[in-house]
């Protein structure tokens, strides 16, 4: 029993481990806290307010629902879309915070090392991504240890304890806080019985179920592949050989194939599609690019809002620019970046753009395959970081969204401006010690609006300037200008004379040298 559990004689341990497991199975809804669902049922926000609400509607049609049987004759027209929920069991590993020193009793350090409130709050963060993809927790169950078992991720008693919860509970499905390496599926698996995911196949499945654009499924697709192509896994025929060009048994004309095992056909296969979607998405970039450098050639400032998952940030756009983007209570409800139009309260224009939520130990797959949509942020002028005041640990969100952007060429070059969201929600002990914290961020409630203006006003502040100052007349015949200068700079004075608008401004370089050939031609003509 000891190779199971590092702490079998120590109760209070145990005590320990158990309060946290009833934490998780209590607060599966509410892992985040997350309050767009409480909202919408306290003050109706929410329901129709958005043009959102149309993708809500559709994303609720395939809802997954409990008790509903597979079998086709006891599926009705109004139930087909919707999936029979799986029966889950989580697993979570309590890890210590540093390595123990070496030479010391193992037996004493332990207790000190071990952080049970993170292990929660991870195992917490499991249930909440496990119930995005459409599963029903029924159980949990957390080991101590100083690491992974090699061979079952957790020991081999463990393992079998495991297999009896799996049993007693009715679950179909164990889902792994941790990323599991092939073998220790398998071995895992054949000792509960059922399927066993880890978190990188559980995230990777919700994404797979929110991508809607073409670039987006394409980016979801490749990620599973790479996910997919060293777990591939072979019983019976799959390892048989396909016939090569000398045929035993004499099989003769027809049959001769590659000589490969149909696994590695598979495999080939994979490595095939892998390269087609990467070449789609290396096709589809230049659009992308182009939109951009269009924003860039008209020097309008760019800001990106990025966090942690469900943090609000399509919320906040919709509080910022009313874009109507879709708002829900739901880990990674939007995948592709949307770009609105702002306005500074002198005129002025700027984009924003909402991105994919981040999340700690977010798979490298996923960050690869979304480069492309990620460098928005490394090509912003200003990087909102919103962060979930409510949430039970909001600096390790933080942390995991720097370590996800540190993955991006130049994203942490940006200028960033913390944004603390949900203020209205948040423990004002805690709100206290992250402004203490954080003494330059902005604290602001999506929902009620609250510190919205002095968010505006931070915005505004943090753009870049353009550097450019002209004194010129402009032609009355090129009101376009005029429009440009009033969207894309800084106005001083502004006064009609009788051979055009007079415009003392700060400008970009680009409009500041266009502007002057049209008054240099006005004048000379």
């Amino acid at each position: 029993m000891t190779q199971h559990h590092s702490n079998t004689s120590s109760t209070p341990d145990d005590a320990d481990v158990h309060d946290v497991v009833a934490r998780v199975l209590s607060r599966t809804g509410t892992a985040l806290a997350s309050t767009a669902a409480q909202h919408e049922r306290e003050t109706g926000y929410g329901q129709g307010a958005d043009d959102g609400a149309l993708e809500r509607e559709a994303r609720a049609a395939r809802r997954r629902v409990a008790g509903l049987s597979t079998e086709l004759e006891d599926v009705s027209e109004v139930e087909y879309r919707q999936v029979r929920l799986e029966k889950v069991v989580l697993v979570g590993l309590e890890l210590p915070r540093s390595p123990a020193p070496s030479g010391g009793a193992p037996g004493a350090s332990a207790p000190q090392a071990h952080d049970s409130q993170d292990a929660g709050t991870s195992l917490r963060e499991l249930a909440a991504l496990a119930e995005t993809a459409g599963s029903e927790v029924l159980d949990a169950l957390i080991q101590r240890r100083d690491h992974p078992d090699p061979a079952t991720y957790l020991g081999s008693g463990k393992a079998h304890e495991l297999a009896d919860v799996v049993a007693a509970a009715g679950a179909d499905t164990v889902i792994v806080d941790g990323e599991l390496a092939p073998s220790q599926r398998r071995a895992l698996e054949d000792v509960v019985g059922v399927k066993v995911v880890d978190r990188t196949a559980l995230i990777l499945d919700i994404f797979a179920q929110h991508a809607k654009s073409r670039e987006g499924k394409a980016q979801v697709e490749l990620a599973q592949l790479e996910y997919l192509l060293p777990r591939l896994r072979g019983w019976g025929e799959s390892m048989s050989r396909q016939a090569g060009g000398r045929v035993a048994a004499g099989q003769g004309i027809g049959s001769r194939g590659p000589g490969e095992t149909k696994i590695e056909l598979d495999r080939r296969r994979i490595r095939q599609r892998m390269a087609r979607l990467r070449r789609e998405i290396r096709a589809m970039a230049p659009s992308r690019e182009t939109k951009r450098g269009s924003r860039r050639r008209g020097a309008i400032p760019s800001v990106a809002i990025a966090g942690y998952t469900n943090a609000g940030k399509s919320s906040l756009m919709n509080r910022l620019t009313g874009a109507g983007l879709m708002v829900e209570d739901a880990l990674f409800a939007t995948l592709d970046p949307t770009v609105r139009r702002a306005e500074t309260s002198e005129g002025r224009a700027y984009t924003l753009t909402d991105t994919v939520g981040f999340v700690r130990n977010l798979p490298h797959e996923l960050i690869e395959a979304f480069r492309s949509t990620l460098e928005e942020v490394a090509g912003a002028d200003l990087v909102l970081h919103v962060v979930d005041a409510a949430h039970p640990d909001p600096l390790s969100q933080v942390a995991a969204v720097r370590t996800v952007l540190s993955e991006i060429p130049g994203a942490l070059d940006v200028p960033e401006l913390i944004v603390l969201n949900k203020v209205d929600l948040a423990d004002a002990v805690t709100l206290a010690a992250l402004r203490t914290g954080l003494p330059d961020a902005v604290t602001v409630s999506a929902r009620t609006g609250e510190g919205i203006e002095e968010l505006r006003a931070r915005i505004e502040q943090m753009l870049p300037h353009p550097q450019v100052g002209i004194d010129v007349v402009v032609p009355y015949s090129r009101g376009d200008l005029v429009s440009r200068v009033h969207a894309e700079g800084e106005i001083d004075t502004v006064d009609y004379v009788e051979t055009g608008t007079r415009i003392v401004a700060r400008v970009g370089a680009a409009l500041a040298a266009e502007i002057e050939g049209v008054a240099t031609g006005a004048a000379v003509g």
